[in-house]
C-alpha cells in the first residue's frame, strides 16, 4: 500500500487540508493509501485545524476537524513512501532533518503539477478567505495527478 506524509510548518493549514484533500480523490478512485500530515516545527502540536482551514475544506466537503496538529518525526522518513512538502522552505527543512537511512522520497507537492504555474503552495494562515481557496484548488489538481500517475502505474 502507497502511504504519503503531507508536511508544511505548523500543520494547522495547508498539509492538514493536503491530506484530506488526496484521501478523497485516492478513495473516489478506488486507491488504497495511507496518509498523514505533520509540520516542520512543533508550533500546535495537539491542537486542530485553523478554523479558517476547516471552513474552506468543509466547503469542499471534507472534515478536517478531527485532525490534529504533530511534528515530522525521524520515523516518518521510513514509514512513508513519499513526503510531500508545501513549500520550499518546508522542503529545506526535511532535507536537513533527513535521516542516512531514510527510503521516502521527499518532493515539492505541486511537482505533481508542474503545468500549474506554481511549484509551492503559499501559506494563507496571515491572508483571507481567497488564500485557503487557493490552496485547495492547488491541492485538487496536485491530487488529480497523483491519482492519474497511480493508476497508470497499476
Amino acid at each position: 500500500m502507497q502511504s504519503f506524509l503531507f508536511v508544511c510548518l505548523g500543520n494547522i493549514c495547508r498539509s492538514p487540508t493536503a491530506k484530506a484533500m488526496f484521501d478523497y480523490k485516492l478513495s473516489a478512485a478506488g486507491i488504497e493509501a495511507f496518509t498523514d500530515s505533520a509540520g516542520t516545527l512543533g508550533y500546535h502540536v495537539g491542537r486542530p485545524p485553523d478554523p479558517r482551514a476547516i471552513h474552506h475544506a468543509s466547503r469542499w466537503g471534507m472534515d478536517i476537524s478531527v485532525e490534529r496538529a504533530r511534528q515530522v518525526t525521524l520515523a516518518d522518513f521510513r514509514r512513508f513512501n513519499r513526503i510531500y512538502a508545501m513549500d520550499q522552505s518546508n522542503l529545506d527543512d526535511l532535507e536537513r532533518l533527513r535521516p542516512p537511512n531514510a527510503t521516502a522520497r521527499v518532493e515539492l507537492v505541486m511537482s505533481l503539477a508542474p503545468d500549474y504555474g506554481l511549484c509551492e503552495v503559499p501559506d494563507p494562515y496571515y491572508g483571507g478567505d481567497q488564500g485557503f481557496e487557493q490552496v485547495l484548488d492547488m491541492l485538487e489538481t496536485a491530487a488529480t495527478r497523483l491519482v492519474e500517475e497511480l493508476k497508470q502505474s497499476r
